[in-house]
């Protein structure tokens, strides 16, 4: 491995966890973080672990053969990527009632969820009429980037997931109960959830993208994609092109909407005070303060160009 390189391992995994067992993974991840430089964002529940580490490849083996031993045989999802830069500050570590939040507690993708397809598998799929493609992801992530005639359903969290299923699905199933449901994410993690809550509504042909986007993406050129646009990541990357190498776009410190290059060139844009999402939402005592914010981050970067040059 190339020093100065930093592997990004995406990861998550529905399995039973015990309480005393959460406590024993954070802490043992912890220990790992205060002996190397270990940066990223987990989060662990009674379902199972989810989120993204970034390190040199042999802390993010350390990492992955702990976890190993928790997950024991239960499906272990991962995903990788490169950066010349770290891609998170610090590591992050949250306990929460669920990997990734919707909100209804009598559903288990562990017991019960669609069927997983890869991505070749997947282009078939979506090509088929008879199949309707959903995107579960949040509006801001689909605005980037998505496949090609698929359903936005415009929710701002995925908890606001099940009551678009509840008010609008059946719109798009026209009373044909033998459509097949196809849906993705950027990594699994949603649409496994997602395809666990139709099942438990009783949906068949149910089946989700094995890996999410970042897996389509690795595994399938660009001149076969069916997916069109950036993939936003949740880190400083923001969005990820095709070769998985950091996109076009950036964030607006201010209300944290991706904006690409274009929007940058707008007349609302301003460095980390404002963009044209956000220039109705703050007040100039909040504008005050982002600029204060944007000053610091500016001189912080100005010296380490210095500090690199020399």
């Amino acid at each position: 491995m190339r020093q100065n390189i930093y592997k990004i391992l995406s990861i998550y995994s529905f399995f039973s966890l015990k309480e005393n067992l959460i406590r024993e993974i954070k802490e043992k991840l912890f220990i790992i973080e205060n002996d190397n430089d270990l940066t990223g964002l987990l989060i662990i529940a009674k379902e199972g672990i989810n989120g993204t580490i970034c390190a040199q490849e042999d802390i993010i083996e350390k990492v992955l053969n702990l976890i190993k031993k928790f997950v024991g045989i239960n499906e272990l999802n991962l995903k990788t990527s490169y950066s010349k830069t770290k891609v998170f500050k610090k590591l992050k570590i949250k306990i929460k009632n669920e990997i990734v939040t919707m909100g209804v507690p009598e559903i288990n993708p562990i017991k019960d969820s669609g069927t997983y397809i890869d991505s070749d598998t997947w282009n078939k799929l979506i090509k088929d009429r008879n199949t309707i493609v959903i995107d579960t992801r949040n509006d801001y992530e689909v605005s980037i980037g998505s496949f090609k005639e698929s359903i936005n359903p415009n929710t701002k969290n995925f908890s606001e997931f099940p009551d678009w299923v509840d008010n609008n699905l059946e719109s798009y199933l026209s009373n044909q109960n033998d459509k097949n449901i196809a849906m993705f994410c950027t990594g699994g993690i949603r649409c496994e959830k997602a395809t666990s809550l139709l099942k438990n509504k009783g949906y068949k042909n149910v089946f989700h993208l094995k890996g999410g986007i970042l897996k389509y993406l690795e595994d399938i050129s660009k001149e076969e994609s069916l997916f069109e646009g950036e993939c936003f990541v949740f880190d400083k990357r923001v969005a990820l092109d095709h070769e998985l190498k950091k996109g076009s776009y950036s964030i607006c410190h201010a209300c944290g909407m991706p904006i690409s290059l274009a929007d940058q060139k707008k007349e609302e844009y301003i460095e980390g005070i404002q963009c044209h999402f956000c220039i109705n939402k703050f007040t100039d005592e909040d504008r005050k303060r982002f600029e204060e914010r944007q000053k610091q981050i500016n001189k912080l970067n100005i010296e380490k160009s210095k500090i690199s040059k020399n």
